[in-house]
C-alpha cells in the first residue's frame, strides 16, 4: 500500500457534499423545519406534514452519521 489509512482513502472517494458535516447540517435543518411546522398556528397543511418531516430529518441524521468525515 502507499501508506494511506483506510479513512484517508475513503475520504477521497466521497464527493464533498456527501460528507458527514454538510449532510448533518441539512438533516438538522430539516428537523428544525419540521419542529416549526408542528408548532405554528397558521396552516393545518403544514401541521399535517410536520411529523413526516421530523421523521425524515431524524432518519436522515441517523444514516448520515455513518458517513465518513
Amino acid at each position: 500500500m502507499s501508506g494511506q489509512t483506510q479513512e484517508t482513502r475513503d475520504k477521497g472517494r466521497w464527493p464533498a457534499l456527501l460528507r458527514r458535516g454538510p449532510m448533518e447540517n441539512l438533516a438538522t435543518a430539516i428537523i428544525a423545519i419540521g419542529f416549526l411546522m408542528m408548532f405554528q398556528p397558521f396552516a393545518l397543511s403544514l401541521y399535517t406534514y410536520s411529523f413526516v418531516t421530523l421523521l425524515a430529518g431524524t432518519v436522515m441524521f441517523i444514516v448520515v452519521s455513518k458517513f465518513p468525515e
